[in-house]
């Protein structure tokens, strides 16, 4: 008895001494977490290609690429120049292809990969006037096709920018780099971007002599939204079919009798359902019609099928559709995968899967497929995450004042203890048409280090859960959406986690109109932080750089009321709760003007608040002494107003 006494205290102090050593997680354990990706399985499936990617002190985000078996041994790592991105393994499993910056712009080209220390030069380059956007190869290993610009760049484009909308067409050379043309000159506008970053505008065939090709509408010069499936080869283009709405990713499937892709019958520009139409031409018909998630990423493979990413509610599985029916292929039990897996390109490559997957105690990793289930084969960022306490986190689930069922993922500081009331911080997730995702959250993560409850709400408007709740937000984002976020914090007041003297809002992008609408609202919250947040509508929807009708497809100038609606830079004078406004000041999604409009009239009527803002810095800094500043300059905030 004495015996056991004595192991069981020594137990207990080991564990106590280890909690003790143990710190939150800040700003500064995300900036150096370690995060591997899955990128490519070369052909023989013996080895897959993976990124692990962490940041730093300063500068941007570093990227090492290593090789690993299947079954997680003979881990090496691969020396790229900094300049080269590969997205694929060749044919003979040998090199790598990929985009290769030259003169400041991404060019296609291939890498041996017994060469790569040498730091040796391309063995096959493709040069194109504009650069490329992306590349895919096809089933046989004879081509690639490689989405880019056609035009010849502007001469003077040191001294000018001319404004034009964008153009993507189709250049097909071949696996060599020797006879490369431009297929189907008339496509001049190929939606989703590279094919190698998922959902993709292109697909080939099964027999590599004709590809399946996404166009749309572009921004500048149109309104709405439409749509085209066409099918490419080197003697031209035809007219699949034509879709009155947003579509992404595609596929040949059925045998090749059938093209698959992503769209929706909402008036939101969010594709979300499954859909298929006959190669031959025709009508599209939705094959997921009573589809109580969202489809979100499809990508073909080799073998005829289509991938397809579904998030259903804060988590998500990857679905295989195939002769007709779509079936749920695999799931992370405690988490989530990132994307879709990765796989070898090329008809004969036996069906060997990489997937990237997270949850919230873990980095993300690579892992593979054994049967059914999913074996994570990769450690990345575990020795860091053991020096740290991370809360828990859960998912939660309340029905709001309006009758809504809402779902949410809630972080609890390190520590916590049950029945005691902590500083709360409701944090409405970008988009909106997306969701937050049960993996580890760097944003909610760190304000929960400061001491925080932290909730992040899938309001209306958000994927995964429906049809109907994704179209609810359109026309409605500054109430509905507003009353559902706002539910959250009744919510955790109500589980007794909050402190009601003690709340605070936070959001970046959709989750930054949505603090700026906030505070116009309501005077609950005693801080509030908003990043580059829409706060006047009616410019907005101008000026960003991609399509934004899916919040309101009416005329700005036909029924300007409809803008000013839900637009807080025409509320300002409501503001009661001190506000932080932060915007990088190269943003394009949400230019800069938007934060300085509503900072400008907020300080014009004597209210709280400060304005920062980050040189050269996109929607979101990529800088880390920047994104380190954005998390300095919440801690300071919430510190000074909710403590």
């Amino acid at each position: 008895m004495r015996l056991a006494l004595g192991l069981s205290l020594a137990l207990v102090v080991t564990a106590s001494a280890e909690t003790a050593s143990k710190h939150p997680f800040g700003a500064h354990d995300w900036a150096t977490l370690r995060n591997a990706s899955a990128v490519a399985v070369s052909p023989d499936g013996k080895d897959i290609l993976y990124q692990v990617s962490f940041g730093g002190e300063k500068g941007r985000t570093n990227h090492e690429w290593h090789l690993i078996h299947p079954d997680g041994s003979d881990v090496r790592k691969v020396e790229l120049s900094d300049d080269f991105h590969p997205a694929g393994f060749t044919l003979d499993g040998h090199a790598l292809y990929g985009t290769f910056k030259i003169n400041d712009q991404s060019q296609f080209a291939v890498f041996p990969i017994d060469s790569l220390k040498a730091r040796a030069t391309p063995s096959v380059t493709v040069m194109l006037p504009s650069g490329i956007q992306g590349a895919a190869a096809s089933p046989d290993g004879a081509r690639y096709a490689i989405l880019a610009d056609p035009r010849t760049p502007d001469a003077l484009a040191k001294v000018r920018t001319v404004v034009e909308a964008e153009q993507t067409s189709l250049y097909v050379v071949n696996a060599d780099g020797t006879n490369g043309k431009w297929w189907c000159q008339d496509l001049k506008d190929i939606a989703g971007g590279p094919a190698i970053e998922g959902s993709g505008a292109i697909a080939w065939s099964a027999d590599g002599n004709s590809l399946a090709v996404l166009s749309s509408t572009p921004k500048i010069g149109f309104h709405y939204v439409k749509s085209f499936v066409d099918t490419c080869s080197a003697s031209g283009s035809r007219r699949v079919t034509e879709i009155a709405n947003s579509v992404s990713g595609i596929a040949f499937v059925n045998g090749g009798h059938d093209i698959a892709f992503l769209s929706t019958t909402t008036s939101v520009l969010t594709p979300d359902h499954l859909w298929t139409v006959a190669v031959a031409g025709g009508k599209p018909k939705d094959v997921t019609p009573k589809l109580d998630a969202s489809a979100v990423s499809l990508e073909p493979d080799p073998r005829g099928k289509a991938w397809v990413l579904i998030n259903r509610g804060v988590q998500n599985e990857i679905d295989s559709y195939d002769d007709g029916e779509l079936k749920p292929a695999y799931r992370w039990p405690d988490g989530i995968t990132r994307g879709l897996p990765a796989y070898s390109e090329y008809v004969g490559s036996p069906e060997q899967l990489a997937f990237t997957v997270t949850d919230p105690e873990h980095a993300a990793n690579v892992a593979v497929a054994q049967g059914t289930a999913l074996h994570r084969i990769t450690n990345e960022g575990d020795e860091q995450l053991a020096k740290i306490d991370l809360g828990q986190v859960r998912a939660v689930h309340w029905t709001s004042k309006e009758g809504i069922a809402l779902e949410g993922i809630a972080t609890f500081p390190a520590g916590y203890q049950e029945g005691r009331k902590y500083p709360f911080l409701v944090l409405p997730h970008g988009g909106p048409e997306a969701n937050d995702e049960l993996g580890l959250d760097p944003f909610s993560r760190t304000i929960a280090g400061l001491g925080y409850i932290v909730l992040q709400p899938e309001y209306r408007g958000s994927t995964g859960y429906g049809t109907e709740f994704l179209d609810a937000i359109y026309q409605h984002f500054g109430d509905r959406a507003f009353h559902d976020v706002d539910s959250a914090t009744d919510y955790a007041i109500a589980q007794g986690w909050a402190d009601p003297q003690k709340l605070a809002i936070f959001g970046w992008s959709a989750g930054g109109f949505m603090t700026s609408w906030t505070v116009t609202q309501t005077g609950r919250y005693r801080a509030a932080i908003e990043g580059a947040g829409i706060t006047d509508w009616a410019s907005f929807m101008w000026t960003s750089d991609i399509q934004q009708i899916d919040y309101d497809q009416r005329w700005a100038a036909e029924d300007p009321d409809a803008f000013r609606k839900f637009s807080a830079v025409d509320f300002a004078d409501k503001v009661t709760t001190p506000l932080l406004i932060e915007h990088g000041d190269a943003d394009k999604r949400v230019p800069t003007f938007q934060g300085q409009e509503f900072f400008e009239a907020l300080r014009a009527y004597g209210k709280t608040v400060r304005f920062v803002t980050y040189p050269g810095s996109p929607h979101f800094p990529v800088l880390w002494e920047q994104r380190l500043d954005v998390f300095r300059e919440i801690e300071a905030w919430l510190k000074k107003y909710n403590s």
